[in-house]
């Protein structure tokens, strides 16, 4: 049976964490645009964008893989998509989608119309763009990196220096300071009937988002809904420590005028349940707890339970 069209759904985000809320989502709409961080400094990504100039392959690679159409082609080239080269010559590492969606984007010269085509290639159920039209990089204010001096501060440049610091994460911002959008990633949100931001790291994923000054007055003005999904569990260095209701403190720190509609949370990630939903009232949002956790494998969504619990959010 196929598909009903649903809702228009953007939902923001990078890496694992926005791969969790993609395959829930396609379960829902056929009308469903990702738009992916583009910071990613590391591995094959990492390579490419200091080699050729590009974007960062990488999480664009991963959403797509998620939009998989779930029939053999789709499952094939998911794989495909995903494979990575072992040698012990320059291909180590790289993963074959990036070469792909790089190789699209140097024929046509168009980093949209790039993602596009591999979009149609694997019969995608949805639309992948970047935030941003050009690289960035993200820089952070951490505290406490030197245990014996709890209280210096100090900047660390880089996603994945600043997703492994040991130190804690106050803020975040992008180098260059005003990036410009992509104009059919803002057109995307603001034609939105929900957009999601999360689950996934949270300074270096979701709110990069919210300092790309045309995304983020487009997450302001737009007549959509917003959906804010809390992760499961904090991560190591760069919100380790974080309680339930410290990323909703995080994002109105980033963006104190962005109006929530609803915080989604697991029970089993939330110690105080009247604190997160005073948190989420003071963003003007209604917190929705339902049981989104895989029955097995530690911190990781069930899609199914994901998609369910979504479907209750853009019910009320």
């Amino acid at each position: 049976m196929a598909v009903p069209a649903g809702p228009a759904v953007v939902a923001l985000g990078g890496g694992h964490g926005l791969s969790a809320s993609l395959a829930a989502l396609r379960h829902l709409t056929d009308r469903l645009t990702a738009v992916v961080t583009v910071a990613d400094d590391g591995g094959s990504s990492g390579r490419l964008r200091r080699e050729l100039g590009v974007l960062p392959p990488g999480d664009l690679r991963m959403a797509l893989s998620a939009l998989c159409d779930d029939g053999e082609w789709g499952r094939l080239w998911r794989d495909v998509l995903q494979h990575r080269f072992e040698s012990a010559g320059t291909l180590h590492n790289h993963a074959l989608g990036n070469l792909l969606i790089v190789t699209l984007w140097e024929l046509l010269g168009d980093t949209v119309s790039g993602l596009d085509w591999v979009g149609r290639l694997l019969g995608a159920r949805g639309r992948v763009l970047p935030m941003a039209a050009v690289p960035l990089d993200i820089e952070a204010t951490v505290v406490g990196i030197d245990p014996t001096e709890p209280a210096e501060l100090s900047i660390v440049r880089g996603q994945v220096a600043v997703a492994s610091t040991p130190g804690r994460v106050v803020g975040v911002r992008l180098l260059p300071e005003h990036p410009p959008a992509c104009e059919p990633a803002v057109a995307a949100v603001r034609a939105a009937d929900w957009t999601v931001l999360g689950p996934g790291s949270w300074f270096t994923s979701v709110l990069p988002h919210l300092l790309v000054p045309g995304l983020a007055a487009a997450l302001h003005e737009t007549p959509a809904r917003r959906c804010v999904t809390l992760n499961l569990s904090p991560q190591l260095g760069e919100t380790e420590g974080f309680g339930a209701e410290t990323y909703l403190e995080v994002l109105a720190a980033h963006a104190p005028d962005l109006r929530v509609d609803a915080v989604l949370a697991d029970p089993s990630s939330v110690d105080d349940e009247q604190k997160l939903a005073d948190t989420a009232s003071a963003m003007g949002a209604r917190l929705v707890l339902r049981e989104v956790r895989a029955r097995q494998g530690g911190a990781v969504h069930d899609p199914l339970l994901l998609a369910a619990a979504y479907r209750d959010v853009f019910a009320g």
